[in-house]
């Protein structure tokens, strides 16, 4: 391999892991906010998938992907907001809602946006931050979506709150110690509801970045099951969305390895290298899951799902 090969491979591999794990960024945010509730929502693929499904149609309707990202905040909050009031109803499983919502979520999606799956909506601006390169393939393959930025502030500012402001503390108080969060006066199911609208609205950001930046359309395989691998993600970055930006990122880049091989002309094993995402999920999943033992930094509320 050239230098210059090894500089387009490298620029790609980055790249990709920026544009590639952006959804992952977000709905891994947006999962962490809810867990930290001691809340659990495995319906986060079909908040992608309709999120993603709003984002192309407020962009393509109205000629705005602003508006697209708006709608698909919305729609994540909305779909949330619905796992958050049933779970807190009297013997309603997180876990069955949360499959459940995911059906529901994806089939509204297909349905939906049938009469999207042609046309072309406005997309997201890009960050150029490839400009220093004389090569073309270089400054194209470090083209960041917009949103990136935005869910870097969003990891920072959920990480500054749970250790410093009053709702974040009462998120991690909601999360490891009902009993302790009552004793105080609080509602544990207002605030559990509250935090799973919002992880949903995050998550939502995920899905706009699906149909409005990479790969930029919609159709009914757009998500991949990438809203699933979040909840490991999660488990991986052991509830910090600090660290949760750092899953992300590699999760991306490990979907980038094929995409970057094929810049520098080598084919063999694209369709191999997809499956990496998958595969290390299950690699993290063993590594990091112990029958009978709490993970660390695990809200204690999570282990009392029922």
């Amino acid at each position: 391999m050239s230098a210059d090969q090894l500089v387009t491979f490298a620029a790609a591999i980055i790249g990709g892991a920026l544009r590639v794990g952006a959804p992952f960024l977000f709905v891994s945010l947006g999962e962490c906010l809810t867990e930290k509730s001691g809340r659990i929502n495995l319906g986060l693929e079909g908040v992608l998938v309709l999120s993603a499904m709003a984002a192309f149609g407020g962009s393509y309707l109205s000629g705005s992907a602003w508006i697209g990202v708006l709608c698909a905040a919305c729609a994540g909050a909305l779909l949330a907001s619905l796992h958050g009031v049933l779970c807190s109803l009297p013997r309603v499983n997180d876990v069955a809602t949360g499959i459940a919502l995911m059906l529901l979520g994806t089939a509204l999606a297909f349905y939906l946006g049938k009469p999207l799956i042609q046309p072309q909506a406005l997309q997201l601006p890009s960050i150029a931050l490839g400009n220093w390169s004389d090569s073309a393939a270089v400054r194209s393959a470090l083209q960041v979506n917009a949103l990136v930025p935005v869910g870097l502030a969003i990891a920072v500012v959920l990480g500054w709150a749970f250790a410093n402001t009053r709702a974040g503390l009462l998120v991690r108080m909601a999360g490891d110690s009902a009993n302790a969060t009552r004793a105080l006066g609080y509602t544990v199911s207002g605030i559990r509801i509250a935090a799973t609208a919002a992880g949903g609205m995050i998550a939502g950001l995920g899905g706009a970045c699906l149909t409005l930046f990479y790969p930029g359309s919609w159709n009914e395989g757009v998500s991949s099951g990438q809203g699933l691998i979040a909840v490991a993600l999660v488990i991986f970055a052991r509830w910090s969305p600090l660290r949760c930006v750092l899953a992300a990122l590699m999760f991306g880049g490990a979907g980038a390895v094929g995409p970057a091989l094929q810049s520098i002309g080598i084919g063999w094993g694209y369709h191999l290298f997809n499956i990496v995402p998958y595969v290390l999920t299950l690699v993290i999943l063993v590594a990091t899951c112990r029958p009978g033992a709490t993970a660390a930094g695990a809200p204690g509320e999570l282990g009392a799902i029922h």
